[in-house]
């Protein structure tokens, strides 16, 4: 059967439940200590906006831990999206401070080497959308321990653990596998079981996203952490906490009757916390779509069958009008007005005074990140 450890957390308590949490889920023997470990942060936005991306106590609280337990092959990557940037996004996260404390390299795998691969798994949708794969070479016989929040996702219901390896195994060009979104998801699981010796998750719900995430949310005081060995199993107590049934998300459901984990709420174990005391943390949360998403999902399902024209607007330089867009609407207009309103209710709570303890640290000097070609 399979275990997510679930805890209750506190900005006070924070560090020392990522100890207690990781060890409930037993992950020593989920990722072997022997091979070198990639820690997949999370990153929806350059700009710091309360659970959208990988908060810093989370990857302090993970790394403290992996010091202490003597891992010493250690990597932090995230990648390049098109209105996202690593280095930025790790200094508006308030990341580069932390991973200088615990000796930790941080990898852009824009910058990294991408190698073909032909997985051993029947394919639901990445060999139509992009026909050869590609994979960063780093990756192969690695373990990964992936850092999602807890929020919902315009394009996915939830997002989790399965939607954080969709930023770390296609490259910038990635936004074409929103057509067929649920599948993919549950391809790269299938991909992530061939490629790596161990996969984790650490989960953060200490502030949590509730509407039109991955960005433009509702911050919410969850205080819950989780984690697990099994993707599927992590992301459907997630959604369950949320107040979503999780066998009605797609990427759940499928997963779980490919046998690639346990989607099925009733026969997962729960440790930290009794299931009844769980089942109380319904948090009500609902889906909404950012003007982004709605008009994203409007344009590739109604031009999916006009070919041309699809091609026109999704694989040629016109794509870069929706990149500009995207980026207007979010940074421009969004973030100064209803966002800063969130980010200053945030900055008041014992969570909002824990961010302001970490540092910024000094804006990095970094080799420019290779533009991938985004159509």
């Amino acid at each position: 059967m399979s275990n997510v450890s679930v805890l209750k957390t506190s900005p006070k308590t924070i560090l020392d439940d990522y100890q207690k949490l990781m060890d409930l889920a037993d992950y020593k023997s989920a990722v072997p200590k022997d091979n070198a470990t990639i820690l997949k942060i999370n990153l929806s936005w350059s700009l710091f906006y309360p659970a959208c991306s990988t908060p810093p106590w989370q990857l302090d609280g993970v790394l403290s831990k992996l010091r202490q337990d003597s891992y010493k092959d250690i990597t932090c990557v995230e990648n390049q999206t098109v209105v996202t940037h690593p280095w930025k996004g790790a200094y508006g996260n308030k990341w580069l401070p932390i991973l200088k404390k615990y000796d930790v390299d941080y990898v852009p795998l824009t910058n990294a080497e991408w190698v073909p691969f032909k997985p051993k798994a029947e394919m639901l949708a990445m060999n139509d959308l992009f026909g050869e794969i590609l994979v960063p070479k780093k990756f192969f016989k690695s373990n990964v321990i992936h850092l999602p929040t807890v929020k919902t996702h315009g394009h996915t219901t939830t997002t989790g653990s399965m939607k954080n390896a969709f930023g770390g195994l296609i490259p910038k060009y990635r936004h074409h596998a929103h057509k067929k979104i649920h599948e993919v998801l549950v391809d790269l699981l299938a991909i992530q079981k061939e490629i790596h010796k161990g996969i984790f998750a650490v989960m953060d719900g200490g502030v949590c996203g509730n509407g039109a995430g991955p960005r433009t949310m509702e911050p919410f005081i969850g205080n819950v952490l989780l984690a697990s060995e099994d993707q599927v199993a992590i992301d459907a107590i997630s959604a369950k906490i949320m107040g979503f049934d999780p066998l009605d998300i797609d990427y759940i459901r499928i997963a779980h009757d490919k046998g690639l984990g346990m989607g099925d709420y009733d026969q997962i174990e729960i440790s930290g916390m009794d299931k009844q005391e769980l089942e109380k943390l319904n948090f009500k949360f609902s889906t909404a779509k950012s003007p982004v998403v709605e008009w994203d999902q409007r344009l590739r399902k109604g031009t999916a069958n006009i070919h041309w024209l699809h091609n026109i607007l999704f694989h040629s330089p016109v794509f870069k009008t929706f990149i500009f867009a995207s980026g207007f609407y979010h940074d421009k207009l969004w973030y100064p007005t209803t966002g800063k309103k969130h980010i200053d209710d945030f900055k008041k709570t014992e969570w909002g005074k824990l961010f302001d303890t970490y540092e910024y640290g000094k804006f990095p000097e970094f080799p420019e990140v290779k533009e991938w070609n985004p159509y």
